[in-house]
C-alpha cells in the first residue's frame, strides 16, 4: 500500500511541477568540512541563504538560523560554542562582533 502511495504522489508531484523521474534522484552526497576555519565559512553560508533566497532581509529573521546565536548572543540549549568560534575574541562581545564580520 505504501509503494503505490507513494508511486501515485511522485506522478501527482511530477504533473503540478512539470518535471520527470524519481523524487530523489541521483545518490546522497556528503562532504566532510576538512578544518574548523571552513566550519565558521559554511554557518555563514548556510545562514544567509534564506536572506539571498529573499525569504528575509536579515538573517536574523529566519525562525530557524544559528544567526541570531552567533551574531547576535541569543541564548540557546541547541547549540553549543565550537573551538574556533571562541577563538574569534576573548569576550562573548568581541566574538559576536567578529562574527557578524564574517563574509
Amino acid at each position: 500500500m505504501m509503494q503505490s502511495l507513494g508511486r501515485m504522489y511522485v506522478r501527482y508531484f511530477n504533473q503540478k511541477y512539470k518535471r520527470t523521474g524519481t523524487l530523489w534522484e541521483g545518490r546522497f552526497t556528503s562532504s566532510l568540512i576538512d578544518s574548523e576555519e571552513n566550519l565558521l565559512t559554511v554557518y555563514r553560508y548556510i545562514e544567509l541563504n534564506p536572506v539571498r533566497a529573499k525569504m528575509v532581509l536579515d538573517p536574523a529573521e529566519y525562525k530557524w538560523s544559528s544567526y541570531p546565536i552567533n551574531a547576535l548572543g541569543v541564548k540557546s540549549t541547541l547549540c553549543c560554542a565550537r573551538r574556533v568560534y571562541l577563538s574569534l575574541g576573548k569576550t562573548e562581545t568581541e566574538r559576536m562582533k567578529a562574527y557578524r564580520r564574517l563574509s
